[in-house]
């Protein structure tokens, strides 16, 4: 496997809106006003508010850029969020913008699958996606030793894991609310 050079991007490319207010009140940033949107970064999967432009609209589950150069609907983004502290209505729409997130980088989450290690000597990384307990974990090690995986069919078919976007958001959004320490999607 050959290492790429490049560092990891410190920042998000794309997030995707989970509530937005349209006259609303900066929770990061003092004395900002404007469109306060709660969005989830594709890439870290990290709750963020962001400001709107003036006179923009937006709907919920919109894949929004938010990089540094060219940005056409975004202001700034403001900072991060915690779980506890994001509105009702962007908690309902969590898991929904999260699955979708997995979907559509399904080579990403794969690859992972294809490339987790053991955390401990007890504890192996894919053991703490739900669904997966150790029959699983083994046959995913023996398959993947003879041909990596190309995608969630692929693992379905081999391994009879179901629905691994459904397990895999599922620990994504254990990460989001803290309900696990280790972190293997979520970045801090």
């Amino acid at each position: 496997m050959e290492k790429s050079t490049s560092q990891p991007r410190k920042y998000e490319e794309y997030a995707y809106v989970l509530d937005y207010v349209t006259r609303g009140r900066s929770s990061t940033v003092r004395g900002r006003e404007g469109i306060i949107i709660t969005a989830i970064g594709e890439d870290r999967l990290t709750l963020l508010e962001v400001l709107g432009m003036p006179n923009t609209s937006f709907e919920i589950g919109e894949r929004i850029y938010i990089g540094k150069e060219g940005r056409t609907k975004i202001l700034s983004v403001l900072g991060k969020l915690d779980h506890h502290s994001i509105s009702a209505a962007a908690q309902s729409e969590l898991k929904n913008v999260v699955q979708s997130i997995v979907s559509n980088n399904e080579q990403r989450f794969v690859d992972y699958l294809n490339h987790a290690q053991p955390l401990t000597p007890r504890i192996h990384a894919l053991e703490l996606i739900p669904g997966i307990g150790k029959t699983y974990m083994k046959s995913i090690l023996e398959e993947r030793e003879k041909k990596k995986f190309t995608d969630f069919n692929d693992l379905q078919m081999r391994v009879g894991l179901k629905e691994p976007i459904k397990h895999i958001t599922e620990r994504i959004l254990d990460e989001i609310t803290g309900e696990s320490k280790v972190s293997l999607f979520v970045k801090r």
